[in-house]
């Protein structure tokens, strides 16, 4: 069960997924509103913090949310403050019930990791795209363009075209081909 615990949120703040299961798990804790709150109406514990970059509207929760249940953050770069743990590229991580496979892709930001799970038919995509052909900024601190045309594609060749699900950073999920819409983000990455 994957559920976003910033809808309806109206602070800047990134989406924030609480996945449920045997490993319950929350994909970026968010910035600017009370997320212990949200978690503590629906699970009583948490057995990690998943992150798919560290910008501030990511992770400005990120201290509230490990002292509220004691735990520890997974992150690609274990030097960036709050990040206890690394994930690397292509290393298999549990979220929910399901086995996920993160993927470095940097471009929006250099520690950017999406996950995908091909037995779900889920992929969380972070920043590095978005429904209707949208991408990833590029012009913040440690953003390139090149690079990340080359993760969106890089993305592409790993899910399949049935990919049920797209959780994004920003935005709504998508459940209606969202293959199609990474494809027209490399796409219009290319041409912007």
């Amino acid at each position: 069960m994957i559920s976003n615990l910033a809808q309806g949120v109206q602070a800047f703040t990134s989406n924030v997924y609480l996945v449920d299961g045997e490993r319950t798990v929350l994909v970026d804790p968010g910035a600017n509103f009370d997320v212990v709150e949200r978690l503590e109406s629906r699970v009583d514990d948490l057995d990690a913090v998943i992150l798919t970059h560290t910008h501030p509207d990511h992770v400005g929760n990120l201290e509230a949310v490990k002292s509220a249940f004691d735990v520890d953050a997974w992150g690609y770069d274990p030097s960036i403050d709050g990040v206890d743990h690394a994930i690397a590229d292509e290393e298999t991580i549990q979220l929910g019930d399901h086995e996920y496979v993160a993927l470095h892709t940097p471009g929006h930001k250099d520690d950017h990791l999406c996950f995908y799970s091909a037995d779900a038919g889920v992929l969380f995509a972070g920043d590095l795209v978005f429904q209707n052909g949208s991408f990833g900024r590029t012009d913040l601190e440690e953003g390139d363009r090149e690079t990340l045309i080359e993760s969106i594609d890089r993305l592409l060749e790993r899910i399949s075209p049935d990919l049920d699900e797209m959780h994004t950073g920003h935005g709504p999920s998508v459940a209606s081909q969202p293959y199609d819409h990474v494809e027209l983000s490399a796409r219009m990455a290319r041409q912007a």
